[in-house]
């Protein structure tokens, strides 16, 4: 019987090539038995998971995972999944007096989890804008229908999200978006368990190269657009826009600068207490 291999990621359009990979059967020759399960409360959950041996392995926000891993996590990175950087949209409600995002400042931030990608980033953001981080207030909402239902009853005031998933709900006119936040690393990067890695190491680079395929395919297929809009919900020229601009990764190397950057902004807003950090510790080399 073939080793479980649970792979949690997030049920959004960067995890569209997991899905296609599940329902074309492309697993079917693997020595592990893959399975992809969605976790709608984002990086948080999935480390949590990891730690409770929950999933062998999690498609989590770069920062989360390196974060992770530092805080004793035992598990670590093996490959970038989306090189491209993540564009947070800082939302409010749509009848909120908050006007711009200049107005944020010492409001209440809906975050899925402390630790979470939208805790970090509220952070990150509110540095880069000179804001007092001492000042800042957190609600957990766990997931997007939390911070939806959060915002709406006036629990919390500003909510970071990734912006092309929340761009239906802009539209819809429920969040209105004040601004804006990139992040300078990659996305998206897949985080295994210690115990998975040294025996199964061969597998889980051949299970990582056929959804790089996956991805590839949809990069360039005449029809993705379409698709992400229909299963997503995204509008077709949102769908478009965001096609163009996501760069699904096919390379095992260790992002050093990029692992560096992340340490150092984590560092800076006081979620770990030093920047010497091995990047040894943060990654395992796939044979």
């Amino acid at each position: 019987m073939a080793q479980l291999f649970r792979v949690a990621g997030v049920p959004e359009h960067f995890n569209l090539p997991w899905r296609q990979a599940i329902t074309e059967n492309a697993f079917a020759g693997s020595a592990l038995d893959v399975r992809f399960i969605e976790e709608p409360s984002g990086t948080g959950a999935m480390t949590r998971a990891l730690r409770e041996r929950d999933v062998e392995a999690a498609i989590v926000l770069t920062e989360g995972g390196v974060l992770d891993i530092l805080g004793g996590g035992e598990n670590r990175l093996v490959s970038v999944y989306v090189d491209s950087p993540l564009t947070w949209g800082i939302h409010v409600a749509a009848d909120a007096p908050i006007r711009s995002v200049e107005d944020i400042a010492g409001k209440r931030v809906a975050i899925s989890r402390f630790g979470s990608g939208s805790h970090l980033i509220a952070v990150v953001d509110a540095m880069q804008r000179g804001f007092d981080t001492d000042d800042m207030q957190f609600v957990v909402v766990n997931d997007l229908d939390g911070a939806r239902r959060s915002l709406a009853s006036g629990d919390s005031d500003v909510f970071l999200w990734e912006r092309h998933m929340t761009q239906p709900l802009v539209d819809a006119g429920e969040f209105r978006r004040v601004g804006e936040r990139e992040v300078p690393w990659p996305a998206f990067v897949v985080s295994v368990r210690d115990d998975m890695l040294a025996p199964h190491a061969g597998a889980i680079r051949s299970i990582l190269d056929i959804v790089a395929g996956f991805a590839q395919r949809l990069k360039i297929g005449d029809a993705t657009a379409q698709l992400v809009r229909d299963t997503y919900g995204l509008r077709l020229p949102d769908a478009e826009r965001w096609l163009s601009t996501v760069e699904w990764s096919s390379s095992h190397e260790r992002p050093d600068d990029a692992l560096r950057t992340v340490v150092a902004a984590l560092a800076a807003q006081g979620a770990i207490d030093s920047t010497a950090v091995d990047l040894a510790t943060l990654w395992f080399r796939l044979a």
